[in-house]
């Protein structure tokens, strides 16, 4: 139950957590959720340029946003031998994007991308927000996860923003869109 992360970073982009940080917060979602097989990750970090090219090319958004994920196998898929490792997908991630976001909710740079590490494996195990039904579920266990990651200290991150801010312009990108 342990991500294997490939951390591929374009130019000078970088994120707020270390390597450390984000294989135990991805560890710990896939703990949480039951995953008995490793997982293997591929985070890609990019510029708000590439990342609005993604998000054109797979969402037809044209504009950047923070996240996306695309999933490629489930740890339950029926054809993985016992033992074999997942290839779980990929996520690109924009730091600057997750940092212009943690200004506008007052958290940081850090917990804006803990969070958003958290939704965008949310999304490669099955997760979704396009429904409502499913965005109450997913962001509830956002919330869960949140806490845990933090040790319980949540005082200083605002969980319910993703409810009852809009989200900014092309925010938030669903796996699905590449199953």
């Amino acid at each position: 139950m342990s991500a294997e992360i490939s951390l591929e970073c374009e130019g000078a982009a970088k994120l707020a957590l270390s390597d450390v940080e984000l294989s135990r917060v991805f560890d710990l979602v896939l703990a949480e959720e039951g995953v008995e097989r490793i997982c293997c990750v591929s985070v890609s970090v990019v510029s708000p340029k590439s990342m609005q090219e993604l998000n054109r090319e797979w969402r037809g958004v044209d504009a950047p946003t923070d996240v996306i994920s695309l999933e490629c196998e489930r740890p339950d898929d029926p054809y993985l031998a016992p033992g074999e490792p997942c290839e779980l997908g990929d996520i690109a991630m924009a730091p600057e994007v997750l940092a212009a976001q943690a200004e506008r909710f007052g958290t940081t740079a850090e917990d804006e991308t803990r969070l958003m590490a958290i939704h965008s494996l949310l999304h490669l195990l099955g997760y979704d927000h396009i429904k409502e039904d499913e965005a109450r579920v997913m962001e509830a266990r956002e919330d869960e996860l949140l806490a845990l990651a933090c040790g319980g200290d949540l005082g200083h991150v605002e969980l319910t923003r993703h409810r009852d801010d809009a989200p900014l312009p092309g925010a938030c990108a669903p796996s699905e869109v590449a199953s």
